[in-house]
């Protein structure tokens, strides 16, 4: 691994540039007193250089890892992109910490091998994880990250863990004010207020909370096809499309599926929305409440955020919708965009402007010099 000056010239040729203005540049009375004033002032100029290019080769990483994969982002101190790789999961709350930190630890190789930037020369990392809510859990993924680096030889500057909500958020708008409402498997809204504090609603988890998720969204939709096999209620269509695209199409084969098989509930998403578009009246219901759930979520998150920027002047907040079930137009966005619009006039639904991982690189170089170091 080289050297490289602020010019992209690594140590030697530094090294013969120092010679070559040795050669041409001496001033000195004798031979002696020439050589030696010539080399001091070579030593003054290359180590001046020298520290200036380990300056300006500060390296950021930003990384936002969930359940299916792991994107990785290098910048240098300008925040100019050197280098973004993707690879495979690192929720660590479903493969562990020591799998996870495994994963995190070799795509931020793979980036520094393909800049040719020694992994030490990286000064601060933010990842957003899923699974990272709770600040007992980011700290043991980063011990368990700090370790992995270790085990190699490699000592990381600045190390945060968050959640992938935050950095998304930080993402979306560029670390400006605003609301983010994701609803994929799970469902959470989080907002950063004008005065720059963080606010969040929902997350709780699909046992008491994930209203309106694609969880609770399958849940729902499996209950009414339960209740019309047994003829309290009418779903012709969507009971004939889950018997169709899923073979659960008598009560044995659902709860052996639902409760020996741990079936995918949130499968079920797209079957329950092109009911919906066919007119089944139960299936539309339940977009509806995914919807009015989901709409209550950001009503609660916008007057959080209001509360902490009390006495200052009101704007209106933009607001992102992101995850599995917000990013392409179907009936459930097209009923959750009308509900906020009609209901919250101080929200401006936009799309994001960055990715996670950026926004996490935004964090990266925004924290270094305020959070916790290695």
């Amino acid at each position: 691994m080289s050297i490289c000056d602020s010019q992209g010239r690594d140590f030697e040729e530094v090294m013969r540039f120092g010679a070559r203005r040795k050669s041409v540049g001496r001033i000195g009375k004798s031979g002696l007193d020439h050589n030696r004033g010539s080399f001091s002032c070579f030593s003054l100029q290359f180590w001046l250089l020298f520290l200036e290019s380990m300056k300006k080769h500060d390296l950021y990483v930003g990384i936002d890892g969930g359940g299916s994969k792991t994107a990785v982002v290098l910048a240098d101190h300008q925040g100019i992109t050197l280098a973004r790789v993707s690879g495979g999961p690192s929720n660590f709350q479903i493969i562990g910490t020591e799998k996870a930190s495994s994963v995190v630890f070799s795509l931020i190789e793979h980036c520094c091998a393909t800049t040719r930037y020694s992994m030490n020369s990286i000064v601060s990392i933010v990842a957003g994880l899923s699974g990272a809510g709770r600040e007992s859990d980011r700290s043991r993924m980063r011990d368990a990250l700090i370790a992995r680096a270790r085990r190699s030889g490699i000592t990381f500057g600045h190390l945060v863990i968050e959640s992938d909500a935050r950095v998304a958020l930080e993402g979306a708008f560029r670390g400006k004010p605003g609301t983010i409402l994701i609803a994929g498997t799970g469902s959470i809204a989080l907002g950063k207020a004008l005065n720059g504090s963080i606010h969040r609603v929902g997350g709780w988890g699909r046992v008491i909370g994930d209203e309106g998720s694609g969880y609770a969204i399958g849940q729902e939709s499996l209950n009414v096809v339960s209740r019309h096999h047994d003829g309290r209620i009418s779903a012709p269509v969507l009971a004939k499309l889950i018997a169709e695209r899923f073979g659960l199409d008598a009560q044995e084969r659902i709860i052996t599926a639902v409760y020996r098989e741990q079936f995918d509930l949130a499968s079920l998403v797209p079957v329950v929305l092109e009911a919906a578009e066919k007119g089944d009246v139960e299936s539309r219901r339940i977009v509806t409440h995914a919807a009015v759930q989901l709409s209550e979520m950001v009503r609660a998150l916008v007057l959080k955020l209001e509360g902490a920027s009390r006495g200052m002047r009101r704007q209106k907040l933009p607001l992102a919708m992101l995850g599995g079930l917000l990013t392409n137009e179907t009936v459930l966005t097209k009923i959750l965009a009308q509900k906020i619009v009609f209901s919250l006039p101080q929200i401006t639904i936009s799309n994001a402007e960055l990715p996670p991982e950026e926004g996490a690189l935004l964090l990266a170089m925004h924290t270094a010099k305020t959070s916790n170091w290695v």
